[in-house]
């Protein structure tokens, strides 16, 4: 592992975004809450919260991290047949907190998979990346195409 005793503790945080492509109805099965391994987008809010937790024990050489925050959002996209997940993790400590929003969105992501895959066998993970990270050193890094707000026009959210 790198050496990071010689940093500063700052706030740290990390948005991570991905999103899962499905059959129409798939969708619609995910939004009326009708999966028949239960509440699909809630499973997968808990599976993203415990894969942040747990991203040192999945990366090798990632620091354990002390996380003071993990928020994941969804969106769910009728016209593309989408879910779109966003994490958002936090931490107070000396390295970023960028890998454990990205296992977090990956996480989430694989299990809208596994709760659907009895339905859609051939839904796809797509674009799983940092789309923001603020604090440490290196300091603000927002991704093309977020924009000044750091965020692009999202479909109508969900409150799953």
């Amino acid at each position: 592992m790198v050496d990071v005793s010689g940093k500063d503790v700052t706030r740290r945080v990390a948005r991570a975004r991905g999103r899962i492509v499905m059959q129409p109805d798939t969708l619609a099965l995910i939004a009326r809450g009708g999966a028949k391994k239960g509440d699909v987008l809630g499973i997968a809010r808990i599976a993203a919260i415990q894969a942040a937790k747990r991203t040192a024990d999945l990366i090798p050489l990632c620091h354990p991290l002390p996380l003071t925050r993990v928020a994941v959002e969804f969106v769910l996209d009728h016209d593309v047949g989408a879910v779109t997940i966003e994490v958002t993790a936090e931490t107070l400590s000396r390295t970023g907190v960028e890998m454990e929003a990205l296992t977090a969105a990956a996480v989430g992501l694989l299990t809208v998979y596994d709760m659907c895959k009895a339905v859609d066998r051939g839904m796809q993970i797509e674009s799983v990346r940092l789309v923001e990270k603020r604090g440490g050193k290196s300091g603000h890094y927002l991704a093309a195409g977020e924009g000044s707000a750091g965020r692009p026009p999202k479909p109508k959210r969900t409150s799953r």
